[in-house]
């Protein structure tokens, strides 16, 4: 073989590659810069976190790690490209948080705004766990030396390498905060993003409706669509319980249902809705951010006010168990992201975590009742004892098993490692929010923990 020929056949061959990575990687560009530019307005301006740290911290992995990400706080906006290609913006909005622009034009969508409503109290002259006055002592028994080391462990030290990537932690023991930590220029005052513990505060809302008798598990969703088909014998509680068998495909880091629904979907009600039936009912478990947000379009439906589902969410769950810094976005529709859209402070998380501890009372109020505490941790059969009501009972990852904690463990899970891990045996509360958890052993994480714990 001649060299001009070799020569020839080496272009093709890297014509090819390249023409093959660009026709993989053109599609995915603008779910990239959506996730970019979405996740830096919401940081911005609903957290209240600077953008370096935002691109150092939440935007900091692959592929979303090649967005070029820029901020316009006259505008409360963020625009995100990949090497100027699949520009996408996302505006904030007062009260319902950061949007990505698709077809609805940006002035339309910041008008939508609402007011969120008070609280009725502040918290600075309260006591945990409503206030954020800590008690000076300690429950009897507990190695607040030893936990204090251990959690020393968890963070990386300033200026080092990112490693463990964890950027607050709160341990409650007997319903007193034992031991916290942050990541240097953070504090309990920090909120951060809880991703997919949002749909375990969604399953909490859905508790106050069927308490008050407004829902009911066992009847049909309701969506006219699928009134004559199938679909139509999906029950609410195949809904909590992800065993709705609509063909749903979750992947956050391709495309996917639900990458398409987050990035690229002004109605994500419709996203779900629009979605086939793979298997009857209840009889196939699948984890899915559209079931978590048909449940948010179900609860919507039922209230049937736009003000009070924009609220209630607020008046009767949030405030009521100290979580005043916690926000949930919705889609430019209103729908609020059951899924994934929330911020919240470390002990916002650990104040959720204690009223499931407590069996739905918090500070001696009843919230929920025992039989909905008791649904949302009951497992799913089809999920073969993985997962709740919209609570995991077992770490989804194949890496992180749970093999040296009690066995009546439920958890908050959301993506990149935020965890509320409640432990009733143990009366313990873990709380561990991050950007990463591949260097992190929640296993390890939690067995450390209760050896500091009475017997």
């Amino acid at each position: 073989m001649n060299k001009k020929l070799l020569k020839g056949i080496i272009g093709l061959v890297i014509l090819i590659i390249i023409a093959g990575g660009i026709w993989f990687v053109w599609p995915r560009l603008p779910i990239i810069t959506a996730f970019a530019a979405k996740g830096m307005c919401s940081s911005v301006f609903l957290a209240n976190k600077q953008p370096n740290r935002i691109i150092a911290e939440d935007l900091s992995f692959f592929p979303i790690n090649l967005a070029l990400t820029r901020v316009d706080f006259e505008e409360k906006s963020a625009t995100s490209t990949v090497f100027g290609l699949a520009k996408r913006k996302a505006v904030f909005r007062e009260g319902l948080g950061a949007v990505i622009v698709l077809k609805t034009p940006k002035e339309e969508l910041k008008k939508s705004g609402f007011r969120i409503p008070e609280p009725a109290y502040s918290q600075a002259i309260l006591p945990w766990p409503k206030g954020d006055i800590i008690a000076d002592t300690l429950p009897a028994g507990v190695n607040v030396a030893r936990l204090h080391e251990l959690i020393d462990t968890c963070f990386d030290a300033p200026g080092s390498e990112p490693f463990k990537k964890t950027l607050g932690i709160a341990i409650v023991y007997n319903n007193q905060i034992i031991a916290e930590k942050y990541l240097d220029g953070y504090d309990h005052s920090t909120m951060f993003h809880g991703w997919s513990m949002t749909k375990s505060i969604t399953g909490a809302w859905a508790g106050l409706l069927a308490d008050k008798g407004q829902l009911s598990l066992e009847e049909p969703v309701g969506i006219k669509a699928w009134e004559n088909d199938e679909r139509g014998k999906i029950t609410v509680k195949n809904v909590l319980q992800m065993s709705t068998g609509l063909d749903w495909y979750e992947n956050y880091f391709t495309i996917s249902d639900a990458t398409v629904m987050l990035m690229q979907s002004e109605d994500m009600l419709a996203s779900v809705t629009d979605n086939k039936l793979d298997y009857p009912p209840g009889k196939h478990w699948n984890y899915s951010s559209g079931d978590a947000n048909l449940l948010s379009g179900i609860i919507r439906n039922r209230i049937n006010n736009e003000s009070v589902y924009h609220t209630m969410l607020y008046e009767k769950l949030l405030y009521p168990i100290g979580m005043l810094s916690t926000k949930v976005e919705t889609d430019a529709n209103g729908l609020f992201v059951a899924s994934s859209y929330s911020y919240g402070t470390t002990r916002d998380w650990a104040r959720f975590g204690l009223l499931f501890l407590n069996e739905g009372v918090f500070a001696g109020d009843t919230i929920l009742s025992k039989e909905w505490v008791d649904f949302m941790k009951t497992p799913v059969e089809p999920s073969n004892g993985k997962y709740a009501g919209t609570f995991w009972l077992q770490e989804p990852e194949e890496g992180n098993k749970l093999t040296e904690v009690p066995d009546d463990i439920f958890f908050a899970d959301g993506f990149l490692g935020q965890r509320i891990y409640i432990i009733p045996s143990k009366k313990l509360v873990a709380v561990r929010m991050g950007y990463g958890m591949g260097n992190f052993s929640m296993n390890d994480f939690l067995r450390e923990v209760i050896k500091t714990l009475p017997e």
